[in-house]
């Protein structure tokens, strides 16, 4: 694949989120252009490819991630491939990795693949209607900590730490005879489309998901018709997103990487840059002052006008 670079110079920020189940192979070749044409075009982030697809968030001008998007459509794999896009008034991320691993989103089980065998798409009006039906088991594929922030009325909360937890709680919690129609859904869709698949994969015949993710959800319903409670968490410095998508109320701790409540920040065990409740009682006395110069390059960083690059949310694993 050819790729050639756009004038790519602008002061705003796109962030770009996308993700295609979809057969790749061979992957090297993919990665080391992706790579140079990423940074030809001063585009960041983390873009995963696997054999079964993949999954991307980058930032850059409009013009650069409008051209990424492009070159990748220009090809027969991701030619309907499709992107949510927002903007921030600064850059997301500090690097630019393309990474090759095993599954573009990681749940750990041999053979499931979205490729062969997934639920059913449900768009917004689909899903509510869905959702209300009393023989439905609506199941909530995220974190313990994205579903506290917000989830959708009637959610089973399966209480995980990570995506990997997902099927051995569905092994104890879900059974085809007494769960006969599952719902599934997730931030961005790329995890309950994979949790669709390992329940296709273990004999549950009528399994739905949310097409485009919780993210698609807000964007296309209106908030009195919405059964959705709360904010939602997304992998980029915004942290949360309310029903409009506007920026929430919730800051990220650099330590832990736990999303913030205004009672958190009150906190005594709350320190800026630092720590927070959650990861307090573990900071050793050599981390925290490791953090707290941190903190006070930070703060010399602000009292410039500069932004330090231990500001920039860097996003681990996509899970969206």
């Amino acid at each position: 694949m050819m790729f050639m670079s756009p004038d790519h110079n602008c002061t705003s920020v796109a962030v770009a989120a996308f993700y295609r189940f979809v057969p790749l192979d061979p992957l090297e070749p993919l990665q080391q252009e992706l790579l140079a044409f990423c940074q030809d075009l001063d585009l960041r982030g983390t873009i995963l490819l696997a054999p079964e697809g993949i999954n991307a968030t980058v930032a850059g001008s409009p013009r650069a991630v409008q051209a990424l998007l492009r070159e990748l459509r220009s090809r027969d794999e991701f030619k309907d491939l499709a992107a949510k896009i927002s903007h921030s008034d600064r850059q997301a991320f500090h690097r630019m990795k393309v990474r090759l691993k095993k599954e573009i989103v990681t749940m750990g089980v041999p053979g499931i693949d979205p490729n062969r065998e997934v639920g059913t798409y449900l768009d917004a009006e689909e899903w509510n209607d869905l959702i209300q039906q009393p023989d439905v088991t609506l199941v909530d594929t995220r974190n313990r900590y994205e579903v506290q922030l917000g989830t959708f009325e009637g959610a089973i909360d399966p209480e995980t730490d990570s995506f990997r937890d997902f099927p051995e709680w569905v092994a104890q919690n879900l059974d085809p005879d007494r769960n006969p129609r599952v719902a599934m859904f997730c931030t961005g869709g790329i995890r309950c489309e994979k949790a669709t698949a390992l329940l296709k994969n273990r004999g549950f015949k009528e399994v739905y998901h949310l097409n485009g993710g919780i993210l698609q959800y807000l964007e296309d319903t209106p908030r009195d018709k919405s059964r959705w409670n709360g904010e939602c968490f997304v992998f980029d410095n915004r942290v949360t997103v309310d029903h409009e998508l506007n920026p929430g109320h919730h800051e990220i701790c650099f330590n832990c990487r736990m999303p913030l409540s205004e009672e958190d920040l009150n906190s005594p065990r709350y320190e800026k840059h630092v720590s927070c409740p959650h990861c307090y009682a573990g900071v050793t006395e050599s981390r925290r002052a490791s953090l707290k110069e941190r903190a006070r390059q930070v703060a010399l960083a602000e009292a410039r006008g500069q932004q330090h690059i231990g500001q920039v949310f860097e996003q681990g694993e996509h899970e969206s």
